[in-house]
């Protein structure tokens, strides 16, 4: 399956880990979402999309019908499916919420950290600085996902991690291709590491700060908008 590149390329990669092709399907049309490529109002059909990504028309139907439940497209009758935008005011509903949970969060997430957790995190993160480097949108959102899951997942409440992941998902992130062309992105991409390393040495605050941050830049300048004073 292909990986849709900032320069307009592609690469061969491995988009996510899933178990089903429509499973694969699902989260690379997710991300093309997130990140922009595939655009709000625009009417994409499955035959079209299956082309662009290297899949028979199938696995990308019942994807994009995955997809409406999720809110993501809605589907026009003998036509394809049209990209639903996401409003500022949508937007801002959805920073204030991460702000509330996984700011907060930072400090029982710190000694929960075991050794395996830290090298999954690791991992990660370098996924996304690679990433990042290479100007791979999708393949970013990938590993940005990843590690941020696997962050709140310390915790150990399935619940609070679904719904940080539902509310990262729901995020588009319009500016990212921008921020790639100008080399910005490997600024936030190195973010993730700062995180790792302030956790380590248990330094609470910083970390704190740090997200605070991190979710600022993903409202506003990753989403290519202003954010809401």
């Amino acid at each position: 399956m292909k990986a849709v590149r900032a320069d307009g390329g592609a690469s061969q990669i491995s988009l996510l880990r899933a178990d089903s092709l429509r499973e694969k399907v699902t989260r690379a049309l997710e991300a093309a979402i997130v990140a922009g490529e595939l655009q709000p109002g625009v009417i994409y059909s499955a035959p079209g999309l299956a082309e662009r990504f290297g899949v028979s028309a199938t696995p990308v139907r019942e994807a994009m019908l995955d997809l409406v439940k999720e809110g993501f497209v809605e589907p026009l009758r003998n036509r394809g499916f049209r990209v639903l935008e996401m409003s500022d005011e949508d937007l801002d509903d959805i920073a204030r919420i991460r702000l509330l949970i996984e700011v907060p969060t930072i400090s029982q997430i710190a000694p929960r950290l075991t050794v395996a957790r830290f090298e999954k995190l690791a991992v990660a993160a370098e996924a996304i600085e690679r990433a990042a480097a290479d100007g791979d949108i999708i393949s970013y959102l990938d590993a940005d996902r990843r590690f941020h899951v696997e962050l709140i997942a310390a915790i150990g409440n399935a619940r609070l991690t679904d719904l940080v992941d539902r509310l990262r998902r729901q995020a588009r992130l319009f500016g990212l291709k921008d921020l790639a062309k100008s080399g910005r992105l490997m600024a936030s991409a190195r973010e993730h590491r700062t995180l790792l390393g302030m956790l380590k040495v248990q330094d609470i605050k910083a970390a704190e700060n740090l997200m605070r941050a991190h979710i600022g830049h993903t409202r506003g300048l990753w989403a290519g908008r202003q954010v809401e004073e």
